[in-house]
């Protein structure tokens, strides 16, 4: 479970193939994420130390899909420094929105004795 304020429930996928293939049993997922209280289900696929592919239904949001969400980037860096999964001192790639057409690029900056997290990045405009 991550949290940086709001609740976000990290589930790591085995390949990114089975990132992009996101199923569509989203009225269940909604009510498991209401039982659970969590804003969002950060779904997540490693590629190298510091390169992370990420999806974020949101179904509870009333959109299948959240193309780039900071919330849970900012979340997912504590999450990430908390366990050791990355170092202290470093910068974060996520890549999300792309297996929904809307690819954007968010940076989680994390830096030693500062337990705050820093999130930039661009998404695809709407219209």
């Amino acid at each position: 479970m991550a949290y940086a304020g709001a609740r976000h429930l990290v589930v790591a996928a085995a390949t990114r193939d089975r990132l992009a293939r996101l199923g569509d049993g989203f009225a269940r997922l909604e009510a498991l994420m209401r039982r659970l209280d969590l804003t969002t289900l950060q779904l997540v696929w490693r590629e190298s130390a510091r390169v992370f592919h990420v999806r974020d239904p949101f179904p509870v949001g009333g959109v299948v899909e959240d193309p780039a969400t900071g919330a849970a980037a900012a979340a997912f860096g504590a999450y990430a420094r908390t366990l050791t999964v990355v170092p202290d001192d470093a910068v974060l790639t996520l890549h999300q929105g792309a297996d929904m057409g809307r690819p954007g690029t968010l940076t989680v900056e994390l830096r030693p004795g500062d337990p705050r997290i820093r999130v930039s990045g661009t998404g695809t405009r709407i219209g």
